[in-house]
């Protein structure tokens, strides 16, 4: 599970910078970036973003009527965190709920601290190992530990399993992106694998190997970012050979 953010900041440079951190955790996700409280609450409504950054340097009243805004709206607040040049709004953020307040420059083991602290408050939700497979009045329960690696064909799915086995399921690949664990990983237009049974990759010919499964998979220029971070991933706990 990755929580999801968006920014209100007006302010390009600030914009960039704060991605940079937080995508060096790699459990945060951008929904989108606004530049005023109007647009700001809007996304907040559309999206339902797990966090929230405002830049209280412009306009911060706005920001802060936006705020009430969203407790007519919403059963459940996003966290709200301050950015600011100065300290001069913090004692309002404090009275608004805010979960934090960072001063500008950021201080990078300030942010961390934050961070750390915030994943404690909003501990990941496991999801679930069995996934059910719907057809009419039929319903196939399978293990995710099971599942070597899934293939599209058309408009329907492939999930090749442990045993050898392919099961069916008349639902587009895309269906199951988000609803599998965290270590399935969309690595080709047409495939997501099993990130627990990878064996090999070979990024000069684009493929990787499955565990107990001779075929190799392909993975897409496209996604080389998710096999970077795959590999990064797998040589964590991994005794290398290389100098």
């Amino acid at each position: 599970m990755s929580y999801t953010y968006t920014i209100i900041d007006p302010d390009a440079v600030s914009n960039l910078q704060l991605h940079a951190f937080l995508d060096e955790y790699g459990d945060f996700e951008c929904v989108n970036t606004t530049s005023n409280p109007t647009d700001g609450l809007n996304d907040i409504l559309k999206y339902a973003p797990d966090i929230v950054f405002i830049n209280l340097n412009n306009d911060y009243a706005s920001v802060f009527l936006m705020v009430t805004e969203i407790h007519q709206y919403m059963k459940e607040l996003p966290i709200l965190i301050a950015i600011a040049s100065t300290k001069n709004y913090a004692y309002d953020a404090i009275k608004n709920g805010f979960f934090d307040y960072w001063l500008q420059p950021f201080n990078e083991f300030d942010i961390r601290k934050s961070l750390l602290k915030l994943q404690k408050k909003m501990p990941k939700e496991e999801k679930p190992i069995t996934l059910c497979l719907k057809s009419y009045n039929d319903f196939q329960y399978l293990n995710t530990n099971d599942i070597l690696y899934l293939k599209a064909d058309n408009n329907t799915t492939e999930f090749f399993m442990k045993d050898g086995t392919i099961i069916n399921a008349y639902k587009t690949l895309k269906t199951f992106e988000k609803s599998l664990p965290d270590n399935f990983m969309r690595i080709h237009q047409s495939y997501i694998v099993n990130t627990s049974y990878v064996s090999r990759i070979n990024f000069g010919k684009s493929i990787c190997a499955i565990k107990a499964v001779k075929e190799h998979i392909p993975f897409s220029k496209s996604y080389r970012e998710n096999m970077d971070s795959l590999k990064a991933i797998l040589s964590k706990n991994t005794l290398s050979s290389l100098n």
